[in-house]
């Protein structure tokens, strides 16, 4: 098989798995066809597997790889190139996420200003004073088995 028609196809499948898995996973399809499918299919086996676009454009590009070429030691390595591509396109038109905070909701994570019983800005809070901890600062004391206790990187 030409070479050019080797790339020409297999653009034409990536496009097409992806083009599938995302109709599939992420929109309602004409007539809400794709929503009714995922409804139906409910919480079972094929239901989870429409929930996520990576696991879709992997059962998708299987036989889309047929497409591409009919050498069984090329169609593995077409296949997961088909669906590696799909989910790198979804990647690529996916709208960034901005996490904000909750209006009058805290999380640990999500805290924007000082934690409670945090040290005051400006000064840096004081480790626990464990042998470990002395060693990463540097002022070890002369206790002999602080070495063998400390489980971090050795400098």
């Amino acid at each position: 098989m030409d070479a050019e028609i080797a790339w020409w196809r297999l653009l034409v499948a990536a496009l097409a798995t992806w083009r599938l898995a995302h109709l599939l996973v992420v929109e309602d399809g004409p007539f809400d066809l794709a929503a009714r499918l995922r409804a139906g299919l409910g919480a079972g086996a094929l239901g989870r597997a429409l929930d996520c676009i990576h696991c879709t454009s992997l059962w998708l590009a299987a036989p889309l790889a047929c497409f591409v070429t009919t050498e069984p030691a090329l169609w593995w390595a077409v296949w997961l190139a088909l669906s590696g591509a799909a989910g790198l396109a979804h990647r690529a038109t996916e709208p960034p996420v901005t996490l904000q905070a909750l209006q009058g909701e805290t999380d640990e994570l999500l805290w924007t200003g000082p934690r409670p019983g945090a040290e005051p800005a400006g000064r840096e809070p004081e480790p626990p004073d464990t042998a470990s901890h002395a060693l990463r600062r540097g002022t070890a004391t002369a206790e002999p088995d602080a070495a063998a206790r400390f489980d971090g990187p050795r400098a």
